[in-house]
């Protein structure tokens, strides 16, 4: 099954005993000896913004584009952005920058400016690697690595119009634009490799790994639109100096031109450059696979807590979920507990079936151990913070 973006939360231990503000607490649910604890809950991810089955069950109801990102980013309006994304390729972790070679391949010297067309002279692969002194070498591998030039600042290759498969540790993948070899601090002899690209050829890359490409146009449209600003809001918040956005859910998914599929690339072309925008600033567009039918209220005033009408159609698995665990699965997850004999939820919000889990105490017979929802659902591998649970004896 495709997996939809699920963006990383904090998932930081909150200290026992420590004190927050939460809308309600649940009844402490008894958990007898040797208990079975059903789970049920509601949607996948964190709920804040757009929900990507929700994009597609309001593209299924008649909404346009335009009227699926107005729901779900409110207050919001649409401007424009063109320009360069610089995107952090984590695969790419041994500190080398591999491409294939192939015609009309070049090298730049990021520092001087300088550009080499690499010849055609037998070489299978060009690298971009650090020598013991720091400098950027470049090689070229014929039966062995042979030295092509020594640079005096970082490097990128380019090939303007065509796309350059970067080799990784785990594989190679084909992307637009230039690939660089940067430090990702001024003070780092590390480099990682980056990809510069336009952003709408960022955003060609990042949709089918988001969204099903075969689903309805306005959403797969209202995807782009989110994306690309989300991108947008990454680059005035930019990760390091080297690069500003990252290729996984830590940010959004993104697999260059290999994970290409002409809808998703029509979609793009139907949205081109169109972001989304609050107080004339490009908006923090947070979505997830599925809200269960509420948003969540996020960091933002357009990001609002609200009754989704559009998440619960037939084909979301991800809207209502139930699993039933062990209560000492629980027990060797928390090993101070001892025995679990209670759990107590407090929520975050008051709405259906009382909101989402913001903190979550277990009482055991050796010690109560106090977390965020976050991390009780990080922990038991839960689809979200929204669940409510019962335990049995067996």
């Amino acid at each position: 099954m495709r997996r939809l973006l699920i963006p990383v939360a904090a998932l930081a231990l909150i200290a026992s005993g420590a004190s927050a503000a939460f809308a309600a607490a649940d009844p402490a649910v008894q958990v007898p000896d040797q208990a079975k604890i059903t789970i049920t809950g509601h949607g996948w991810g964190h709920g804040h913004g757009m929900s990507q089955y929700g994009a597609e069950g309001a593209a299924r109801a008649g909404k346009t584009a335009d009227e699926i990102v107005s729901f779900y980013y409110p207050g919001t309006t649409l401007g424009e952005l063109k320009g360069y994304v610089k995107v952090w390729l984590t695969a790419d972790n041994d500190n080398d920058t591999v491409v294939l070679a192939r015609s009309g391949l070049n090298v730049r010297d990021l520092a001087t400016k300088q550009k080499w067309a690499l010849p055609d002279n037998g070489a299978t692969q060009w690298r971009l690697s650090v020598s013991p002194g720091g400098a950027s070498i470049v090689a070229y591998k014929t039966d062995s690595w042979h030295r092509f030039v020594a640079l005096t600042g970082d490097g990128e290759f380019t090939a303007w119009g065509q796309p350059i498969t970067l080799v990784t540790p785990g594989g190679s993948t084909a992307y637009r634009g230039a690939l660089r070899s940067v430090r990702p601090s001024t003070t780092s002899t590390a480099r990682s490799t980056v990809n510069v690209l336009r952003i709408d050829n960022y955003v060609r890359g990042v949709i089918p790994r988001e969204m099903p490409a075969s689903w309805s146009p306005s959403a797969v449209q209202a995807q782009a639109i989110a994306a690309r600003t989300y991108a947008a809001y990454e680059m005035k918040h930019p990760l390091s100096a080297g690069y500003q956005i990252c290729d996984t859910t830590s940010c959004q998914v993104y697999g260059g031109y290999s994970a290409e599929d002409s809808r998703a690339n029509a979609a793009v072309v139907a949205t081109a450059g169109q972001i989304l925008t609050y107080d004339g600033e490009p908006a923090f567009t947070q979505f997830s696979s599925s809200n269960g039918g509420w948003s969540a209220a996020g960091s933002a005033p357009y990001l609002t807590a609200e009754q989704d009408p559009y998440d619960g159609w037939a084909g979301n698995p991800n809207h209502d979920w139930s699993i039933v665990i062990d209560a000492s699965v629980v027990e060797r997850r928390f090993p101070r507990l001892g025995n679990l004999t209670a759990i107590t939820i407090s929520r975050d919000a008051t709405y259906d079936e009382g909101g989402r889990a913001g903190q979550v105490v277990l009482a055991g017979s050796n010690a109560d151990v106090t977390v965020s929802g976050d991390t009780f659902r990080s922990v038991l591998g839960l689809k979200s913070t929204w669940f409510a649970l019962t335990a049995a004896a067996k």
